[in-house]
């Protein structure tokens, strides 16, 4: 098993109540098997996890991307635009 920091941003962080979260996976999960994983604990995070903007070791990756021990992964919540 590995374990992994994921850190909470704006409104993920008040939809959890804490800015960052241990999760253990085992040896060679994606980052979809994380997001699985963090839905399942945290229901309230989203209604669409293939959709989520994920950031690991602060460079965006897709959902395929393959974790290894001690990787930190950052939720980014969606930005909408900003009117004229």
């Amino acid at each position: 098993m590995s374990c992994f920091s994921v850190r909470l941003f704006a409104s993920y962080r008040d939809l959890v109540g804490k800015s960052t979260v241990l999760m253990e996976m085992p040896e060679g999960s994606s980052v979809s098997d994380l997001i699985i994983k963090l839905s399942g604990r945290y229901p309230l995070l989203t209604s669409a996890p293939g959709k989520l903007v994920i950031a690991v070791n602060y460079e965006y990756v897709d959902h395929t991307y393959c974790l290894t021990e001690g990787d930190e992964v950052a939720l980014i919540p969606p930005v909408s635009g900003g009117s004229k």
